[in-house]
């Protein structure tokens, strides 16, 4: 029984309850889907209305931040409030496209920071091209109390600080690429209750999919990767990686 701990759904060119009923009947126990601005957060929760195995997140993602004021933050902060709605997210840091807005990024993130401290949801957090900084906003602000970095690809030092933080890493598609020792690697050193899989769907699809858009369902894909990477059963990484979805998501 896998947990997708991190997907877009709005994005599928199908039917996403399709893809919804697929990763059912593959075994998926929970799919959580994260919005990136209001009008995809108020998409996400409307998947978790439907569906008892489906939880939402709610947040600007930082390339839907260019000229941020705090006040954009009151929408979230309305959808944050529904009880399907588990996580500030997805939200963070991007300097990999366009560095010009770097502020408001920043801002964005510490204002996200802020939300999932007083909502008690969870923070996810993107960093592409930004760990150190994401890191250090945590470190300076205080991280709140469940956290996670989506798609882990950061080096051993900062793996070390995130776990530091008490964050839970989470591992996509991209773990199961041939280039990807970097990413198993880091699989290996993330301890048992900390570690998550995702399919950040429809992008990142695993080997063998790896071309076409990627869903929830294969999510067992990531997940035989990390396994391998381990030295361990698929089950075992199953069992624990939806526990620990349970646990940062609080839900049952």
């Amino acid at each position: 029984m896998w947990f997708d701990t991190h997907c877009h759904l709005y994005d599928l060119s199908e039917d996403a309850e399709e893809a919804i009923a697929r990763a059912e009947q593959a075994g998926l126990e929970g799919i959580v889907v994260l919005g990136v601005d209001p009008t995809t957060s108020r998409k996400a929760l409307d998947f978790a209305e439907s569906s008892q195995s489906v939880w939402a997140g709610a947040a600007f993602h930082p390339s839907e931040v260019k000229g941020w004021a705090d006040e954009w933050a009151s929408e979230i902060e309305e959808l944050l409030a529904h009880p399907r709605c588990v996580a500030v997210g997805e939200t963070g840091l991007d300097f990999y496209h366009d560095t010009s807005y770097v502020e408001d990024q920043e801002r964005a993130f510490i204002r996200h920071i802020e939300l999932a401290k007083t909502s008690g949801k969870t923070l996810v957090i993107h960093t592409r091209k930004s760990a150190d900084a994401a890191l250090q906003a945590l470190e300076e602000t205080g991280p709140p109390e469940r956290l996670i970095f989506h798609c882990w690809s950061g080096n051993r030092g900062q793996l070390d600080r995130a776990l530091q933080l008490g964050a839970y890493i989470s591992f996509a598609g991209n773990i199961t690429y041939k280039n990807a020792d970097d990413l198993r690697r880091a699989a290996r050193a993330v301890p048992d209750d900390r570690l998550l899989v995702e399919t950040d769907s429809p992008y990142l699809a695993p080997i063998p999919h790896r071309g076409t858009p990627n869903e929830p369902a294969y999510v067992a894909h990531v997940g035989a990767a990390v396994a391998a990477a381990r030295g361990v059963e698929e089950q075992e990484v199953a069992a624990l990686t939806s526990r620990n979805a349970r646990a940062v998501f609080a839900v049952r």
